[in-house]
């Protein structure tokens, strides 16, 4: 009898082990706020290709057997690089005319990570972020200094005119008329801009990782750094879980919101959708804030709690096919199935 208790744990474990190997999973968001069908035709085609794109490309890494952290830092640099997004280029400008270029990455199954804060020059923040976690004895590297390492360990720095789009310049400026009127923002999405992108993985080894990069907020002064790259506020991932948040910064900062989404699953055991949902959607709307997040378990459960308007965002699983979404009423394939209907005869 314990032969066969033991060929049966041995048996499930392999199912386990098995499932894992054949179900790597990606998700992606490109940020949360004002998200409107307003949207041009044009644009709204060119975000769903680059999502898709960016599911797409990260997607092949996990096929290919790679890690988490390889198919979170490829979807997040197809991103960086399309200019419809706030990070890399096309990043917002600051108060003082400049782009501000932040970003972090954790690796789950080890807890390393590796955040940037406050770049000019680097062409994707997300690569240097991961050089920071597996290059240097530190974790997060700002301005200047970030610039330097980037330079030792060969990470691309571009001119900063690089980053500029006439789209953002005009938000900044827009933005600067109110300040000298002394008006709060008329746009919503320049007051509290959430063009943070970012994406979490599980690999065909079991592996979590999270990453985000962000250009932060419109019109920011002093050197304002968000939660994107700070471990715990905007980017987490553990054995159990990883999230990517996209939202006002300062108030995933003070709930240290990915990290507590994944202390509820991984240590209090609340599901992941339920944990997601009562961060984002309950904890940070009952301070004043507001925006979204992606989280997923490692059973391979997703969750793309948000309280805005909308939020651009993706997944892709077991057969291949990008799901992706932008609007606040629209599926974007992650919602529980209805139980089925009872049938009239009383049969099971």
């Amino acid at each position: 009898m314990k032969l066969c208790r033991l060929f049966a744990a041995i048996a499930v474990l392999g199912i386990a082990s098995v499932s894992h190997a054949a179900s790597p999973i990606l998700v992606i968001h490109g940020g949360a706020g004002v998200i409107k069908r307003e949207m041009s035709p044009a644009k709204e085609k060119a975000v769903r290709a680059a999502l898709a794109q960016a599911l797409q490309n990260g997607y092949a890494q996990l096929k290919a057997g790679k890690t988490a952290v390889d198919a979170v830092a490829a979807a997040i640099t197809v991103l960086e690089d399309d200019p419809n997004f706030n990070a890399g280029k096309g990043s917002v400008f600051t108060h003082d005319g400049k782009n501000e270029l932040d970003a972090a990455i954790m690796d789950g199954s080890t807890l390393e990570a590796g955040a940037v804060a406050g770049v000019h020059r680097v062409k994707n923040p997300i690569l240097l972020a991961r050089a920071v976690m597996e290059k240097s004895q530190h974790v997060m590297l700002v301005g200047d200094g970030a610039e330097e390492f980037a330079k030792s360990v060969g990470i691309e720095l571009v001119d900063p005119a690089y980053f500029r789009t006439e789209e953002r310049w005009q938000q900044l400026q827009k933005a600067l008329k109110e300040d000298a009127d002394h008006a709060k923002h008329s746009d919503v999405e320049t007051a509290k801009h959430f063009g943070t992108v970012g994406a979490v993985a599980l690999d065909a080894q079991g592996h979590l990782a999270a990453g985000t990069s962000t250009g932060g907020m419109t019109d920011k002064r002093w050197g304002r750094v968000g939660d994107s790259p700070i471990i715990g506020a905007g980017t987490y991932a553990n054995a159990g879980c990883a999230v990517s948040g996209t939202g006002w910064g300062e108030y995933y900062i003070r709930t240290v919101a990915a990290h507590e989404i994944c202390m509820r699953v991984t240590q209090m055991r609340v599901p992941l959708k339920r944990a997601a949902a009562e961060v984002i959607n309950q904890e940070i709307p009952s301070m004043g804030g507001n925006g979204g997040a992606i989280a997923l378990d490692g059973d391979g459960n997703v969750a793309m709690p948000f309280n805005t308007d909308g939020m651009y965002r993706g997944w892709i699983g077991a057969d291949g096919v990008p799901h992706v979404a932008i609007y606040g009423d629209e599926n974007d394939g992650t919602a529980d199935p209805l139980p089925a209907a009872a049938d009239s005869s009383g049969q099971p």
